[in-house]
Order: C-alpha cells, then sequence, then structure tokens
C-alpha cells in the first residue's frame, strides 16, 4: 500500500492506493500552517491506518526542495515548514521510504502520464491558485534540475514594486500578478467573490505572458494548465487567455496548445503514486 500526499499553500489532501493502480477517496483538510501541527497531523494518520503494510509515502509539497529533496528550502506560503527535517519526520512516523517532491510537478506527472498532457512527449505544466508552480515532464518522467522548478517566479515586470509576499523576497514575477493570492492582496476579496471581469482578463494578459516566456525555455509539445484560477469559478477567461497566448508566441509558427488539467484536485495525487513507484524502480 501506498500513501499519497498532496500538501499546497492552502490544501492538504491524502489518499491511500492499496494496488499501487488506483487511489481510493481522498481526505482534504487545511493544510498546517506550522511544521509541527504537521507532525501531529501525519502521526494521527499513521494510527488511523491501523498497522496496515506500506509500501512507501510520496509527499508533492508547495515550494522548492533541497538536493537531497528532504525538506523545503523557501515557500511563499508554509514559510514555518522551510528548513524542518521533512523526510526524516515522515520516516520516523510510517517505518518506510519517503519521496518528497515539489507539488505542481506532481500534478504535471499526473496530467503527462494520465490526464491532458496524455500523449504528448513533452508537457510543460503551471498551476494557478494559492501561488504559481510547475514543471517540465518529458516522456512520463520529472525532467532533470539542479534546483526544481519554479515558473511562477519568473519575472514578468521588472520595475514593478509588488512582491510575492514573506516567502520570497523578489519584485514583478508572475505569481505576485496572477496567483489567488495576490488577487486577494489586491482586491481584498477572495478569488470567489472577485465577480468585475476587467480584473479577470487583465490576469489572462499577464499569464499570457508567462506561458509565452515558458514555452520559450522549456520548448514543450503541450501546455496543461490547472490550479483554481484556471479551473474555479470564477476563473481566468480561457478564450482570452488563448487569444493573448497565440499573439505573445510570436516566433514560432504554430504554438504548443493549451490545454486545461482533466485530474483536478487529485492529479498530484496521482502524480505522487507515478513517482514512488518510478522511484521504486531505480
Amino acid at each position: 500500500m501506498y500513501l499519497l500526499f498532496d500538501i499546497g499553500g492552502t490544501k492538504f489532501r491524502y489518499a491511500v492506493s492499496r494496488d499501487g493502480e488506483t487511489i481510493e477517496e481522498p481526505v482534504i483538510l487545511s493544510t498546517p500552517k506550522s511544521f509541527e501541527d504537521a507532525v501531529k497531523v501525519f502521526s494521527k494518520i499513521q494510527k488511523e491506518l491501523r498497522g496496515e503494510p506500506l509500501k512507501a509515502v510520496a509527499v508533492g509539497i508547495a515550494g522548492p526542495l533541497d538536493e537531497q529533496r528532504s525538506m523545503l528550502v523557501a515557500s511563499p506560503h508554509i514559510v514555518s515548514w522551510v528548513q524542518k527535517p521533512l523526510k526524516k519526520e515522515l520516516e520516523r512516523i510510517f517505518n518506510v521510504p519517503a519521496y518528497l517532491g515539489n507539488d505542481s510537478m506532481f500534478v504535471g506527472l499526473g496530467e503527462a502520464v494520465h490526464g491532458a498532457g496524455q500523449g504528448y512527449p513533452i508537457v510543460a505544466y503551471l498551476t494557478v491558485s494559492t501561488g504559481v508552480g510547475g514543471a517540465r515532464i518529458i516522456e512520463g518522467k520529472e525532467d532533470r534540475s539542479a534546483l526544481g522548478f519554479e515558473p511562477g517566479h519568473q519575472i514578468v515586470d521588472f520595475k514593478s514594486d509588488v512582491s510575492c509576499g514573506p516567502g520570497c523576497k523578489g519584485k514583478g514575477h508572475l505569481e505576485s500578478f496572477v496567483s489567488g493570492t495576490a488577487l486577494e492582496r489586491r482586491t481584498g476579496k477572495k478569488a470567489r467573490e472577485v465577480l468585475d471581469p476587467t480584473i479577470w482578463e487583465e490576469l489572462a494578459q499577464v499569464l499570457a505572458v508567462g506561458l509565452n516566456n515558458t514555452v520559450m525555455h522549456w520548448s514543450p509539445d503541450v501546455v496543461v494548465l490547472g490550479g483554481a484560477m484556471i479551473l474555479g469559478t470564477p476563473s481566468i477567461p480561457w478564450d482570452s487567455l488563448n487569444s493573448y497566448y497565440q499573439k505573445a508566441v510570436t516566433i514560432f509558427p504554430k504554438p504548443p496548445p493549451l490545454k486545461k488539467g482533466m485530474l483536478r484536485d487529485i492529479g498530484g495525487l496521482h502524480g505522487a503514486l507515478i513517482f514512488a513507484k518510478q522511484k521504486e524502480d531505480v
């Protein structure tokens, strides 16, 4: 049995896979803001499993990891988790190998293998939600990287004074314009409460710039987009985004198509399962 986690800046999802192929109904919690509270949640889950045999734990988490993939090294949204021994604590609690990866990478892996990116050799995945993350997936596997992938922290306005938040000191980043956190900071409302279409249209324009940059660097066969700012209601207008994107990507005669993610809230859990099985095969 595999235990799978998808830990974002807002939501904490977990589920089990008993057969290594299918995922049971996930449990959804609010992400604990403190690492100490998170350890308590992990311990509670371990007790709930009642001694069922585990093969591995796989955790997708919001933010870049250290070279050993043992802990977060930065995070705008769960700051108190940074530099805490996450892998060590998981292996202590569950007594099995724990595999960590970026949460958006896991969703991208799930979409590339089972979702909207299926059949495309090179998939660029971006999630636009509480923050903005993403990854490059090649032939159903995470592309190699030295430090991980952080497309949300590309600079789209070098003159801007707008910062991402306490976990990122940079300014003018894509995340600081189009994420749910940025929208709330700008309007004082949750994204679902923002009904002004002109605001959403502007987000489409800015996101299109970020997508152009991502395509220029990653040269994918397809770009898959997910997250509440894309799939929720209201959301960044898809037709407008596609139009601005087509106009932005001028160097290629035919830009890679944009597709909405298909796996919704369980994409990260699918990716976690794929990742754990790939690690076991190494």
